[in-house]
Parts: structure tokens; sequence; C-alpha cells
């Protein structure tokens, strides 16, 4: 039986624009792995493993054009939101590559024998080393800096693990001229082509979780393919670490002081950020929770002006146009729901932002309004009406796990509002970055930056944005009371490469 054909579709009219690959059989999955398996050895050389990744940084700003047609081709996200994103994507593989020279991930440490202890210290050195070949599972909603050259596949790569990356069908052409791109870039810095390695198609997927010699997987998608992937991991013979990113509401509180001091720049902000990207952002504030009363009357003003200007737009695929378009209807049917821009179907090919409104009382118990609580990908928000603290705190009390928390105060005289540090501990649980006066939507590719959540945000405690992004590839080993002879570099007292370690508890360098 003949492989079935990968097409690349034009989300702006739904026709098959060319055949570019086709869904890869067990057997090409296998082959994959181990092609990926036997680059283990060469990924060792850390000089090598920053060469590989400035080098691709180089291939992709060379074939900018090229690529930023391709993924609008296929996404419909506009040259100047792909022209943003690719730069994203060369600067994280530069930082990576950066990471990869100082070491610091290595979190070389050594502690000397020592007889006067109780009990007594044998000799003890440890370090972190790869897992060995990565899963990477692309992101629908960012072609480049959440795909094929994303962080999953850059972080594992700085780690010195290979990657078989799972194309997203939404993007397949875009995939294989990125994947082009980072094989080029090994060969050019004399590692195999197999660091990186492509495979399309949903049985491929799951293929390629359950293959022996995979050793972990980073995914970013929807909760139910995430969790099924997560589930798939956890049963084999060896489970594999998984690190999945799922979905989000990614709550808003603003105060009632808050409102009365900027109730239309709130309304402005949050009407930027909710349809920012046709609201496909994985981090868009999809919940509001907004005083009831006159300053929260101003907010939703300014909120409906703002909407209601934005034009129809393209989502990234038609099965997701529909089932935004599906969902927003389910929610604004709910009773005490209203809709004072209704979002939905825009024409045949394109949707309209909105969003909906309710009273908080009705969503802080259990009941048929609790889908109000679950994200609508797309462009839409649920503004819920609160008329104390105490609502705040049930209906905050009943959110599933998020990747951000955004929560609006007014700037008074002395600092920030009373009541504001209770406000910011409610919202920690509940998020992996908590924003004060911000907005989510945007994630800085920092060393502090921490993008993961608690569950459904993620599967983890880990990040996928972010410089320790690459802890997710490696596992702690000690050696004790081994022969210089036989240490790693890395580890023999000289210190040889010039890492930063800690020696006997202490900073080295």
């Amino acid at each position: 039986m003949a492989a079935a054909p990968v097409w690349s579709v034009d989300p702006r009219t739904g026709k098959q624009r060319e055949q570019v690959a086709h869904e890869a059989t067990a057997e090409e999955v296998d082959r994959a792995v181990r092609g990926a398996h036997g680059a283990r050895a060469a990924l060792a050389d850390r000089t090598a493993r920053a060469a590989l990744l400035r080098t691709a940084a180089d291939l992709l700003d060379e074939a900018g054009a090229h690529v930023i047609e391709a993924a609008d081709a296929e996404t419909a996200l506009g040259p100047v939101r792909l022209t943003g994103e690719l730069a994203r994507t060369t600067a994280q593989l530069r930082a990576f590559a950066e990471v990869v020279d100082e070491g610091a991930f290595l979190d070389v440490r050594i502690d000397h024998a020592d007889a006067d202890r109780t009990p007594p210290w044998p000799d003890l050195r440890r370090w972190k080393v790869p897992l060995g070949v990565v899963a990477v599972y692309s992101a629908s909603n960012f072609p480049l800096a959440f795909s094929v050259p994303g962080g999953d596949t850059v972080s594992a790569l700085a780690a010195g693990c290979p990657v078989v990356v799972k194309a997203h069908p939404d993007h397949p052409a875009t995939s294989e001229l990125c994947a082009s791109v980072l094989r080029r870039a090994a060969a050019e810095v004399g590692l195999p082509e197999d660091v990186v390695t492509l495979v399309h198609g949903f049985e491929a997927g799951v293929a390629l979780v359950r293959h022996p010699l995979v050793s972990a997987a980073g995914f970013t998608g929807s909760i139910r393919g995430g969790r099924a992937l997560f589930d798939a991991a956890a049963a084999r013979p060896t489970p594999i670490p998984f690190h999945g990113e799922l979905g989000s509401l990614n709550p808003v509180v603003i105060t009632e002081a808050a409102a009365a001091e900027r109730a239309e720049q709130i309304g402005a902000g949050l009407a930027g950020s909710m349809t920012l990207g046709e609201g496909q952002f994985c981090t868009k504030p999809g919940f509001v929770l907004a005083p009831a009363g006159e300053p929260g009357d101003r907010l939703v003003k300014s909120l409906t002006t703002a909407v209601s200007e934005t034009e129809p737009g393209v989502m990234l695929d038609h099965r997701m146009r529909d089932a935004f378009v599906t969902g927003v209807r389910e929610r604004a049917a709910l009773p005490g729901v209203d809709a004072p821009v209704t979002p939905g179907a825009g024409g045949e090919h394109t949707v309209s932002a909105g969003f909906l409104t309710v009273d908080a009382e009705l969503l802080a118990t259990e009941g048929p309004h609790d889908l109000l609580l679950e994200e609508c990908f797309g462009p839409v928000t649920v503004v819920a009406r609160y008329a104390s603290r105490d609502e705040i705190t049930s209906v905050l009390s009943r959110l599933p796990g998020n990747l951000t928390a955004t929560l609006q105060l007014a700037d008074e005289p002395d600092g920030f509002e009373p009541g504001a540090a209770e406000l910011l501990a409610a919202l920690t649980p509940l998020a992996g970055r908590v924003l004060v006066n911000g907005w989510p939507t945007g994630v800085a590719v920092a060393p502090a930056q921490h993008h993961g959540g608690p569950y459904p945000a993620t599967t983890s405690t880990s990040t996928s944005v972010g410089a320790t992004a690459i802890e997710r590839w490696l596992r702690p080993v000690s050696y004790q009371s081994t022969p210089a002879a036989l240490l790693p570099p890395e580890l023999r007292d000289d210190n040889p490469l010039d890492l930063p370690r800690r020696v006997d508890g202490r900073p080295e360098n």
C-alpha cells in the first residue's frame, strides 16, 4: 500500500498547493531514529555543537526571504509577523550557542574525599550528560520558533541530543525547507546530517514516541493530542520524559482601582493581546476577571470599540476555523452570557474577533458555565464581571494550570493598591509566568524566562523557552573514587576546558 501524500494547503483558500512529502512508514521512522542514534557520538563535541547552532542561524538568515514566503503561504500569518518570528528563531539559535560555549549547563560539581567528615566523604564528581535521541512535535501556530528550527530542537541539539522532528501538517513545505537548512548546517561544520531528521504523518508521530531508541520528547499542541502522546510515553516498557505544552487559558485579573484609573487603556491593550495573530498565541488572554460597576463598564466599552475595529482574519487551517466557530457558538448560547462583539465566522475562510461577558458568580461553582473556563483557540476572550474580591478568589480556585496569569493594578502614590500581594499570591499557583500591568502575548527568550506551568499548561515543571530549556534533555551522573585518567576532562582537577564549576561546595571560577 502506497504511503499517503503530504500536501501543503493554502489556509486563505483551503486549496492544496503542492505535494511536498509522504507520510513516513514505520520502517522510515525506524531508519530516522537509528540514524539519529548513530549521530550521538559526533554531537559530544561541544565546539562542533556551538558551530552547528551558529551556522544554522546564519543559513536561516540567508534563506530568510524564501522561508518567510513558504511559511506565509501555509499559515497566512503574514510577512511582518513571520519576519519577527524568524529573527527570534535565529537569535535563539545563537543564544544557545553561547550557552554551549559557557558550559554552566553541565552543572559540574566536585567534592574531594574528606575522611574527617561523619560519615566520611568519598571523592565525588557530578555533571550532566545528554539523554539521547529526542522526538520533537512541531507547533501549528509558530512555524519557525516552535517547529523544526524552534526551541525544542535547538535546546536538544545544544544538550548534545540528536533530534527527529515530526512535522506539523499545517506547514509541511516550511518544515522541509527548515530541516534542509539544519542538515546543511550540520554538514558544513563536519557533523552527520542525521543530527536532525524530519518525518511526516500522524502514525509516524505515534511510532516515534514509542521507538525504543527515543529517550525524550518535546511537544507543543492540543490537550487531546499531547495527552495521548504523554500517555504513550509513560506506557512504554521504559518510560521516557515527555515535555508537553498542551493548553492555557491565561487568566487576567483587573482590579476595580485599575479599571477606575485607566479603563480605556486596559480595554485597548486587552483587545490587542487577545486578537494578536488571530488569537492563536498560546499565551492569549482567554479569560478576564473585570469589576462590575462603572469602571468595569468603561473597560468593556473600550474593549468593544477596539475589537469591533479588528478586521476578519484567516486562521491556520479550516479545521481550527470550524472548531473556533463551533466553540464560540456553544459558549454564547449559555444562559447569562452576552456578546458585546459577536465572535464567529467572518466569511467562508475567515473568522471575526469578539468577546463574551458573564457574571462571575455563575463560574464560582461547578455547572454548565464551566465551558467558559476552557481554552477556545482563536480571537475570543471571556470577561467575567465580579462584584467582590471573594468572587475573584472563588473563580480563581476553579481554574486549571496555565502558562501565564496577569494582574492589572492601580499605581497609587504609596505603591500598588492594598490587597495586591494577596492577589499575586492567589495567581502564583496557577501559572509559570505571572505578569503585573502587562500582557502575556510575547515570550522573551531570556535566561530568566519560564514558559511552562501546572497541568494542563504543560506536563512537566520545565520551560520550553530560555536558557534553562536545555535541562530537559540532560541527566546527572556522579563518578565516585574514579582515577583521574578515566574521568572526562570536564571533571578533572586541572579544569582543562575552563568551565564554571563548584568545587568542595564553592564556585571555582
